[in-house]
C-alpha cells in the first residue's frame, strides 16, 4: 500500500490505459479521481477508491472545475496522469486546419491544462508525480499521422520543460511512450483503416506489425510503468521518456 493517503488524478480514466493505471494506483492504496466525457462509462468502473467526475479536456472551464472539485472532495493531488487523447491519422494534404486543432486541443492543450491545474495543489504537498501518456509516435514520428505525432512530441516537450522548471523540487515529470496498446482505440482504428479499402485482418496486421515484437501491448504493462514512476525508488527519474513499444526504435 505504498500510495496510501495519496490522491491521483487521471484524465481519460474510464477505459484503456487510463483505467488500467487507475486500478493499479488504487490497488497500491491511492484514492483515484478519473475523468472523461461519458459519465456512464466512468460510473461503470467506480469503486470505493476510484471516483468519477465528468469533464472534457478540450474545455478549459470544465477541466479547471473538475480538478477543483477533486481537490475539494479528496484533498491535494499528489499524482497527475495526463492520459486523455485521440489517435487518428491523416496524410498531410487531407489534414484540415479543423482536424489539426481538434487533435491539438485534446492531446496537447488538454495535457497542458491538466498539468497546470493539478500542480496548484501538488505544490502544497511534500511529494508529487506528473506522468503524461505520450506515444512512440512522439519520439520517432508516424507516417500518415503528422498531427497526432506533433501533438505527442509536444507533450514530451512539456514534460522536459517542466522537469527543468521544477528541478530540485519534490515533484518529478515523466512521459510514457507506448506503441500500439490493446485498448478500444484499436477498434476505432480498425474501422478507419478498413474505410481506406483494407480488410479487417489487414488492418489489424498493420497495427500489430508496427510493434517490433509483433504483439499488441497489454494496458497493464503501461500501468506497471506508471506505478513504478510513483514508487519510492523513482525519485531520480525526471524528464524522461519511458518507451514501451516492443523493441528498439
Amino acid at each position: 500500500m505504498m500510495l496510501e493517503n495519496r490522491h491521483a488524478f487521471i484524465t481519460g480514466g474510464g477505459t484503456g490505459i487510463g483505467l488500467a493505471i487507475a486500478r493499479a494506483l488504487a490497488k497500491a492504496g491511492a484514492q483515484v479521481t478519473i475523468t472523461g466525457r461519458r459519465m456512464d462509462v466512468l460510473k461503470a468502473v467506480e469503486t470505493d477508491q476510484i471516483h468519477a467526475i465528468a469533464s472534457d479536456v478540450t474545455d478549459e472551464t470544465q477541466q479547471v472545475a473538475a480538478i477543483a472539485q477533486a481537490v475539494a472532495e479528496r484533498g491535494a493531488i499528489n499524482i497527475c496522469v495526463a492520459n486523455a487523447g485521440v489517435a487518428e491519422g491523416r496524410s498531410l494534404q487531407k489534414t484540415s486546419t479543423e482536424f489539426w486543432r481538434q487533435i491539438m486541443a485534446t492531446n496537447l492543450d488538454g495535457a497542458f491544462v491538466t498539468i497546470r491545474e493539478t500542480m496548484r495543489s501538488m505544490l502544497e504537498t511534500d511529494w508529487g508525480r506528473v506522468i503524461a501518456i505520450s506515444s512512440i509516435a512522439g519520439v520517432r514520428g508516424l507516417k500518415g499521422g503528422g498531427a497526432y505525432s506533433a501533438s505527442k512530441h509536444g507533450v514530451i516537450g512539456l514534460i522536459r520543460s517542466y522537469s527543468k522548471e521544477y528541478v530540485g523540487n519534490h515533484i518529478t515529470f515523466n512521459a510514457i511512450c507506448p506503441g500500439y496498446v490493446d485498448t478500444p482505440i484499436i477498434e476505432r482504428n480498425l474501422e478507419i483503416i478498413q474505410n481506406r479499402g483494407f480488410s479487417e485482418d489487414q488492418a489489424m496486421d498493420m497495427m500489430v506489425s508496427a510493434n517490433p515484437h509483433k504483439q499488441l501491448i497489454p494496458p497493464e504493462e503501461i500501468a506497471e510503468a506508471a506505478l513504478w514512476l510513483c514508487s519510492p525508488h523513482s525519485g531520480a527519474v525526471n524528464g524522461q521518456t519511458v518507451e514501451i513499444a516492443g523493441g528498439q526504435i
